[in-house]
């Protein structure tokens, strides 16, 4: 791939390579409570709070899977189709792990309560089911957001600074992250768009670089919260403008962005404030997902290919969400 290429394909809407018989993949889709805002009917379950209600390990994991099957059916109609848009791709941007203990956050309802050991083993319950159990491809891709300490009134949440003890930091807002992570290998963790101890979530030495990658060794892919890399330079004042903004981000390994600073690396390349060895980095986390995803290889070697869009609302998927409706009423 040319250096052009490449930081195309680090935007949350990559773009075809033909060439090189890579096609466009957006990463954006939704599955907090069954597969969303897809051009196809789909099962719905109960809201988050409400199946975190159920305390019911077993139901979550069977929600996930059913959810990524429905979604496996949705992938491999729509590519067919040559519909390969937002909300038909494989990388869901969820389960929404943050701790839930300010009615001010408008998210609140996506989330799995304000116990952390309650939100890490449905959390990683649902990853699982949602994953799968094949030893090398992923039936679909979880992904634990928000990382991290993201939990504070919507109105500050580009702005904001948190500031913890570091028992609050591991004790309530990393134990579900480290479940997911750690024990739950999940293949995607989203960086939020809050500061903590100075630095934006999604370049932040700590976070992303101490604790992520070194510690707990994480090997996916991280993409940042909607625009959170505009913050940046726009709200948090750490970086003086995109292309340092962009640079700032990749380094930390955010590797695919959800918004439009990522158009500003190659400046950030041209003015040295990156190499393309380190960008390289990040492509090669996204095109491992991709390939454990299957999405290169023929269908007749991918385990999920053949789903078929009988399973999009089927008996048993319906069944299971009014279970897990009535086990939410508590």
């Amino acid at each position: 791939m040319t250096i052009e290429e490449k930081v195309a394909q680090m935007m949350n809407s990559a773009p075809a390579i033909e060439r090189l018989g890579v096609p466009s993949y957006n990463w954006w889709n939704e599955g907090l409570h069954g597969v969303a805002r897809s051009p196809y009917h789909t099962t719905s379950y109960p809201q988050a709070i409400g199946m975190a209600a159920t305390w019911d390990v077993e139901s979550l994991h069977t929600m996930g899977d059913y959810t990524s099957t429905e979604g496996r059916a949705i992938f491999h109609d729509a590519s067919k189709k040559g519909k390969v848009g937002i909300y038909c791709g494989l990388t869901y941007w969820t389960p929404n792990i943050n701790i839930f203990r300010d009615p001010r956050w408008g998210r609140g309802q996506e989330t799995y309560g304000e116990d952390p050991f309650l939100t890490g083993t449905l959390g990683k319950a649902f990853v699982k089911g949602i994953q799968g159990d094949d030893p090398f491809y992923l039936k679909a891709s979880a992904c634990a957001k928000h990382y991290a300490v993201h939990s504070g009134p919507e109105s500050s949440r580009h702005t904001y600074n948190a500031v913890i003890s570091k028992y609050d930091l591991w004790d309530t807002y990393l134990f579900a992250f480290h479940e997911l992570v750690v024990k739950g290998k999940v293949s995607g963790v989203m960086c939020a768009y809050n500061a903590y101890a100075g630095q934006p979530c999604c370049g932040s030495d700590i976070l992303m670089n101490a604790i992520l990658r070194n510690t707990w060794g994480f090997k996916g892919y991280v993409t940042s919260d909607c625009g959170a890399i505009n913050d940046f330079f726009r709200s948090h004042k750490t970086s003086p403008n995109a292309q340092s903004a962009a640079a700032d981000a990749v380094l930390h390994g955010t590797d695919v962005e959800c918004g439009s600073t990522y158009t500003s690396l190659l400046t950030a390349y041209k003015e040295g404030l990156i190499t393309e060895a380190q960008i390289d980095v990040s492509l090669r986390r996204l095109f491992t997902i991709r390939f454990r995803l299957g999405m290169f290889d023929p269908d007749d070697k991918v385990p999920f290919a053949n789903t078929p869009l009988s399973a999009l609302e089927s008996p048993d998927h319906q069944a299971h969400a009014l279970k897990m409706a009535r086990q939410s009423i508590v």
